[in-house]
């Protein structure tokens, strides 16, 4: 026979579940009044400052409204496993650790081949944890190294983890970044189709393009080959003023992205998925502003 319900127990029951109702309708009616947000809302691991753990640093995100995260730096998978788990937070890729450091347009063939060891550890944590990508920056361009041996090079060595890529189901996204290599929108598309493979495609960085372009313009032209989109704001005044690194000092929606032509290229041509943040990151009360940014210049009222 079941126990007896305390009256006070079964109010306080009655109370929380009517909280719950009511605080679930507030949020509902809010989002309607403020519209519909177009991405999902994702940050860099490395954004999240201070010394908590790894289970800590989810949580927090969650709390602040983040839904995924891309690892971008070497961490415990165990530790990760466990976060993921605690806090219903969606890992949903990994940055290559050494594309920097180990570039796979590197001269030196011992480089490069270090370079592809790294990819494929890339590849195989991003299985580890459930993610669908590995960001890579497929190669540099600079006085030793030239543009047309950096794209044979990059090609030929991403082609060797094309395999390991499709048996683990993860796909390589490379990103649009100041590294003096594919400079327009045709010719990232151009090098992307060459590969013929389902298992290449862009992370596309929206701040990345507007020093010398048009968001909107490049999602147009890439089109489906869009597998993720980093979410970066530029401000060309701060370029003139203070030098071309500086542009990335504006705060999300205060610089000369136009959010709203942004969003409706990728509406037209059909991207919904993930837009990470990668922005100056910090504490709490800093990234609960980068959430309040985001959420303000990806929804369409």
């Amino acid at each position: 026979m079941p126990a007896p319900v305390d009256r006070r127990d079964f109010l306080k029951a009655s109370c929380a579940v009517a909280s719950a109702t009511f605080a679930s309708q507030v949020a509902l009616a809010t989002a309607a009044d403020t519209g519909e947000r177009r991405l999902k809302k994702a940050v860099k691991l490395s954004m999240v400052t201070g010394s908590a753990t790894v289970v800590e640093k989810f949580k927090m995100l969650k709390e602040l409204g983040f839904e995924g995260i891309d690892v971008d730096q070497r961490v415990d998978h165990e530790d990760v496993r466990k976060a993921r788990e605690e806090s219903g937070l969606i890992v949903h890729g990994v940055v290559d650790y050494d594309h920097w450091k180990l570039p796979l347009s590197h001269p030196d063939p011992k480089i490069r081949a270090a370079g592809l060891e790294t990819l494929k550890t890339s590849l195989r944590d991003a299985r580890e944890y459930g993610g669908t990508t590995v960001l890579l920056v497929v190669g540099i361009v600079n006085r030793e190294i030239s543009y047309a041996d950096a794209y044979a090079r990059s090609q030929e060595e991403i082609r060797k983890a094309l395999p390991l890529a499709a048996e683990l189901g993860i796909k390589i996204a490379f990103e649009n970044v100041w590294n003096m290599f594919l400079l327009s929108p045709l010719e990232f598309a151009r090098y992307i189709d060459e590969f013929d493979s389902p298992w290449v495609g862009a992370y596309f960085d929206i701040g990345n393009v507007v020093n010398y372009g048009w968001p909107e313009q490049w999602i147009r032209i890439l089109g489906k080959r869009i597998f993720k989109v980093d979410v970066k704001e530029y401000s060309r005044k701060l370029r003139d003023e203070k030098g071309p690194g500086a542009g990335f000092a504006a705060e999300l929606g205060d610089g000369d992205v136009d959010w709203p032509a942004v969003l409706a290229a990728l509406d037209e041509v059909g991207y919904r998925g993930w837009g990470t943040a990668e922005v100056r990151g910090g504490d709490r009360e800093r990234l609960q502003e980068i959430s309040r940014r985001m959420d303000r210049i990806l929804t369409v009222r």
